[in-house]
């Protein structure tokens, strides 16, 4: 071998040496998937929050995590192709909005981890066996706080509009876990007659409501539901056409014109799935991780429309609030 061949291939090994040991101290990059059952604008907020958690958490996208988002856009039958989709990026964990989302995760896969968020009875749908040792590939957020928190809107309800009776209820029946049978407990515990109502979607609303006019309900509570969510306004506006007052379960509904939301601060349960995914990309099981309830709740009132609808909000429940929207 001559000098010259010598000190190419020297010059070579030198080269590849530092690129080698670089290459294996290289952090994998892990693959989130996120499945939305809404459109990405809605959800940009909640994302934001999630990002956020997953930042405190060490995570940083390009460097250690990818995140691959599917929206469905809140067309619920889109959502089946896109967790496969996800599955078949071979994310290392999905985090799934809502029932609908989480229920076609389910179905697309039965060994990726799946972090859930805001699913109202988890047990009920058939995701987890027990909030405490959930079993299979499935752990989360719940939505559901129990019992409770119907039992404190209906309250709200009564302590805003006086002499409050009838109460009817909004919900999908498309949505298996909307807890309507709490909330019939809560009504008798309060001296509430409730009207049981149901719309699948924007062009059934129109008819729930001329049913509220009819039977001279005093109220709305609308349960928590994603076509709800999409359709909001459409909602605020038919209660304030039937000059209902209306409760819901999220501040978006409020600022959207509905007159007050009792329920989860929605940007801190997202914040908190972060932590599910930092567990999970870390090691440990969904089966072994329990799954949490809400703890922090908000009582926002929009002040514009109690005004259009002659009602006075009491002093108390104003000075309650964590939001008044003028």
């Amino acid at each position: 071998m001559d000098r010259r061949t010598f000190l190419a291939g020297t010059g070579g090994v030198l080269l590849a040496g530092p690129r080698a040991v670089e290459a294996q101290r290289a952090p994998k990059v892990w693959r989130i998937g996120f499945l939305g059952t809404r459109t990405a604008a809605d959800t940009a907020p909640l994302i934001d929050a999630f990002r956020e958690g997953l930042r405190e958490l060490g995570w940083t996208e390009s460097q250690n995590i990818v995140i691959e988002f599917r929206f469905g856009d809140g067309k619920l039958d889109r959502l089946p192709n896109l967790a496969s989709d996800l599955v078949q990026l071979k994310s290392d964990v999905i985090v799934a909005q809502n029932t609908p989302g989480v229920a076609a995760a389910k179905n697309a896969t039965g060994t990726t981890p799946i972090v859930m968020i805001f699913v109202t009875d988890p047990v009920a749908s058939g995701f987890i066996v027990s909030l405490a040792r959930p079993g299979g590939n499935i752990t989360g957020l719940a939505g559901n706080a129990g019992l409770e928190i119907y039992g404190k809107e209906l309250a709200l309800l009564k302590e805003t509009v006086p002499g409050l009776r009838r109460v009817a209820i909004l919900s999908n029946p498309d949505n298996p876990s909307q807890g309507i049978s709490e909330i019939n407990i809560a009504a008798r515990s309060l001296d509430v007659q409730l009207q049981a109502l149901e719309a699948r979607g924007p062009n059934e609303f129109e008819a729930a409501f001329a049913a509220m006019a009819k039977e001279r309900v005093g109220a709305v509570l609308v349960v928590a539901d994603t076509i709800f969510f999409l359709h909001r306004t459409r909602l605020a506006e038919l209660a304030a056409r039937t000059r209902l007052p209306s409760m819901y379960a999220f501040r978006v509904h409020v600022e959207a014109g509905g007159l007050m939301s009792y329920g989860p601060n929605v940007p801190a349960s997202y914040r908190r799935a972060a932590y599910y995914v930092d567990k999970i990309l870390k090691g440990a099981k969904p089966s072994d991780l329990p799954v949490e309830q809400p703890t922090t709740f908000e009582l926002v009132i929009n002040a514009k429309t109690a005004k259009a609808l002659g009602l006075t909000i009491p002093p108390s429940l104003l000075a309650r609030a964590d939001q008044v929207i003028e």
